[in-house]
């Protein structure tokens, strides 16, 4: 089971010095994958007051190929690199492709592609990309890339996509790269099963529900033909709440029932997920210091 933290760059900032330091600093803890999430549009909360609790403006996203492209170059060549996740609906899929291609081989083949379906409406308006569509959407878009990664020259028609033999240069390291979907409904679980390399979750607390999803992934995943064991699961915890002792107990529930990755998300705060009341470099390296410590018999 792989060590991960996802970038806390809302807290610390985005500046070139303050990415690399994080994401050394983290690689001298004992992390070896790097998350970034993605939103390119944040709405104004003036003309917004009924929001809520939800990304704006003032939030900091990097794009994430720029991001990983930048600390490629600066990592050890074990680290991974992963979005958590992509919206990727919002953007065309030959354009994700090809940057995705471009970044697994700047990389040396350690990129995974997180992909999600969404659930901000004004982005889509700026991107000029439909909201209504955008799962079934994505799901050949998946469909595209795999072919463009695997193969020099593709013909492709479907329902939103026509590409008229042509191809991608550079191509990935392994002529593939790994695609992970982020999201809780049953569409998200047939989509794993049938395309997918993971799941990256972050839903359920461990427990009977989680249980019950997990064999019904399997399931799909059997009837689709495909091996269950090679399907990773990717699990989001939280520095926030809970000590050693109880992280050390969840990091071993999660690895009994098949996670290949954890990831520490300090900065989440939804569901049964708290954040980190500090927001400084030094308070996400504090308490990533004590988690790493905690669970690493575990992994």
């Amino acid at each position: 089971m792989r060590l991960g933290v996802m970038m806390p760059l809302g807290d610390i900032g985005g500046e070139p010095g303050m990415v690399r330091d994080f994401a050394l600093e983290a690689e001298a803890l004992g992390y070896t994958n790097l998350g970034l999430p993605d939103h390119v549009l944040g709405v104004n909360v003036a003309s917004r007051p009924d929001w809520g609790a939800r990304n704006t403006s003032a939030d900091l996203f990097h794009d994430p190929f720029v991001c990983f492209g930048f600390l490629a170059g600066l990592c050890r060549p074990t680290t991974e690199f992963s979005t958590q996740v992509l919206i990727l609906a919002q953007r065309q899929a030959v354009l994700v492709a090809k940057q995705a291609a471009s970044l697994d081989l700047l990389c040396g083949g350690r990129f995974r592609l997180g992909v999600g379906v969404g659930w901000n409406p004004v982005e889509f308006t700026g991107l000029n990309e439909n909201f209504a569509n955008r799962g079934r959407r994505s799901a050949e878009q998946v469909e595209v890339m795999q072919r463009l990664w695997a193969e020099p020259h593709v013909s492709f028609e479907g329902r939103w996509h026509r590409i008229d033999d042509a191809g991608i240069n550079p191509m990935p390291v392994n002529r593939r790269i790994p695609v992970w979907f982020g999201g809780h409904v049953e569409q998200t679980l047939e989509r794993i099963a049938t395309l997918g390399d993971g799941w990256i979750m972050n839903a359920y607390p461990p427990g009977a529900a989680i249980e019950a999803e997990l064999a019904t992934l399997r399931r799909l995943t059997e009837a689709a033909g495909r091996d269950p064991s090679a399907i990773g699961l990717e699990v989001w915890v939280s520095g926030g709440a809970g000590d050693e002792a109880s992280w050390r107990q969840e990091a071993a529930y999660w690895k009994a029932q098949g996670a290949t990755h954890l990831t520490l998300t300090n900065t989440f705060g939804l569901r049964h997920h708290r954040r980190i009341a500090g927001r400084s470099m030094a308070d996400h390296l504090a308490v990533m210091r004590r988690f790493q410590a905690a669970v690493a018999e575990c992994l």
